[in-house]
């Protein structure tokens, strides 16, 4: 049982919502390649893709306010906002090549339209809004975006948060009827259904052990089978380490200089959800706020309608907590055990450097449910403590390494290391993620399979119209491709580009 080997093209260890993206777009450039899947776990999107394990997914920034910052000279900076943007866009567009060819079906399982707003309230974060709506609507990216300070206006908008709203302080938010709520789980799922049927081998309850360069550069990787304990060998000339968390030890395993110098420092999340339905109904849109001091950017509050196995939800969060686990279903000694000699520096580097960030999760950790209540009111004034569950989210591995900035310097976002010859590669980081999925793969094609870009460009384009075009420079483009994406994912009419911008002040 012990000497099982096999030899394909390319293996994915994990079967989350980037391998499930990796191997797709693979099949598509290369339907003759042999893909094989690796999961611990016995069925796909079950750790940081489940849809419990998340929140705020469809992440388009329009309007979440971290990826918004206010220059020292009191203007707005909204490039990330509005990288994130044409990234989601490159994945709606994917997503829509799929459903339209019948290789996926039944979009509504996966993406539904909902409102995306942001909410503040205050002279300063109001002031701030506004300037970020003038400067984001201006953008192309952005058309159909509405600001309001006015409070009958916001009850429409917003009713469960305004009601019994008491005190004098100013409030406003910003509102984006193209929004959508994404189901990462259920999407991952489908897509490994569809890779399934074609040809690909996926080996469930299976961890990779080991990996390991041969003599003629291929990598050979030792799994174990979880069920029988029985362990195979496995060779690829490429491998994605794509196993979220688990990533990182992998990497380390792998032996590659680009490895070396990362570090990983975990970050568990908590969502309170409710229970209550006729509160649930009430709600509808993802609604965020801004972070508190010292938070880290992943800790931006949000009140979010979910829809997760054709249920509507409502979750409200994230708190932060701590486990020292990368994975949900991982090891207590996952932190400690990713620590080597030639990390230590960086990861010490980053604990000097991150004292406020160690003090908000300490913070957080000792938080009552009451104090969390008192949170939750903020957002809806009258929530009520029996209405409302905690919920633990999944675990979120933030990278730590060295850069410009210094030693242990911490990234938030997602990040791809690969080897310098492309053989292989792995994915770490955290937020926007999932939401980003399809860009993200795609540079890591061209990191990886830089001979093959010529012959795939026919291709890539055919399912992505605005590969290698700036949608910013492209206002037109912009049009068709709503049109286009809300027909096939069936999002309804998308907002017309409006002439005037829709402001209203009281």
């Amino acid at each position: 049982m012990g000497n099982q080997q096999t030899t394909t093209d390319v293996i994915l260890i994990g079967a989350g919502i980037m391998s499930a993206t990796l191997g797709t777009l693979l099949k598509e450039l290369a339907p003759d390649w042999e893909i094989t899947v690796i999961e611990k776990l016995g069925s796909a999107g079950e750790e940081s893709s489940n849809a419990w394990n998340n929140a705020g997914t469809g992440h388009a920034a329009l309007c979440e306010l971290n990826y918004t910052v206010e220059k020292p000279d009191g203007s707005i900076d909204i490039k990330k906002a509005i990288n994130v943007n044409e990234q989601f866009q490159v994945s709606k567009q994917f997503w829509s090549y799929l459903v339209s060819r019948n290789l996926i079906r039944n979009p509504q399982d996966f993406i539904t339209p909902l409102p995306h707003m942001s909410f503040v309230q205050g002279h300063k974060d109001v002031a701030f809004l506004k300037k970020r709506y003038e400067t984001m609507s201006a953008c192309p990216l952005f058309q159909g975006m509405e600001y309001s300070e006015d409070p009958a206006r916001l009850a429409e908008w917003i009713p469960l948060m305004m009601k019994d709203r008491a005190g004098s302080e100013p409030i406003a938010a910003t509102k984006i009827d193209a929004g959508t709520d994404v189901n990462f789980g259920a999407l991952t799922r489908l897509l490994f259904d569809h890779l399934e049927n074609h040809n690909v081998e996926i080996k469930y309850k299976h961890k990779v052990e080991d990996i390991k360069r041969t003599r003629d550069g291929s990598w050979e990787l030792k799994a174990r089978n979880l069920g029988d304990g029985s362990t195979s060998r496995h060779t690829a000339k490429f491998v994605f380490i794509g196993g979220g968390g688990g990533s990182l030890h992998l990497l380390q395993k792998s032996g590659i200089p680009e490895g070396k110098h990362i570090g990983g420092f975990p970050i568990s999340g908590l969502f309170m959800v409710c229970k209550n339905p006729e509160i649930v109904a009430e709600h509808h849109a993802k609604v965020y706020g801004k972070a508190k001091v010292g938070a880290p950017p992943m800790s931006v509050p949000h009140l979010d309608t979910r829809y997760i196995e054709g249920k509507k939800s409502l979750l409200f969060g994230p708190f932060a907590g701590f486990s020292p686990k990368f994975l949900k279903t991982g090891s207590v000694f996952d932190l400690i055990t990713s620590v080597k000699p030639h990390n230590l520096f960086t990861m010490l580097a980053a604990g000097v450097k991150n004292v406020p960030l160690t003090k908000y999760l300490i913070q957080q950790l000792m938080l009552s449910k009451e104090q969390r209540m008192e949170e939750l009111r903020e957002f809806i004034p009258n929530a009520k403590g029996e209405d409302w569950d905690m919920v633990v989210a999944g675990q979120r591995v933030q990278v730590i390494k060295d850069t410009d900035a210094g030693k242990g310097t911490l990234q938030f976002g997602t990040e791809v290391v690969s080897a310098a010859d492309g053989s292989i590669a792995a994915l770490l980081g955290a937020s926007p993620g999932a939401s980003t999925a399809v860009s993200v793969m795609l540079e890591l094609i061209r990191k990886c399979f830089p001979q093959h870009m010529k012959a795939w460009e026919p291709k890539l384009t055919e399912m992505i119209p605005s590969y290698g075009v700036s949608l910013l420079q492209n206002p037109e483009l912009i049009e068709q491709i709503h049109a286009s994406t809300s027909q096939a994912l069936g999002l309804g009419k998308p907002q017309p580009a409006k002439a005037e911008r829709q402001t209203v002040v009281s």
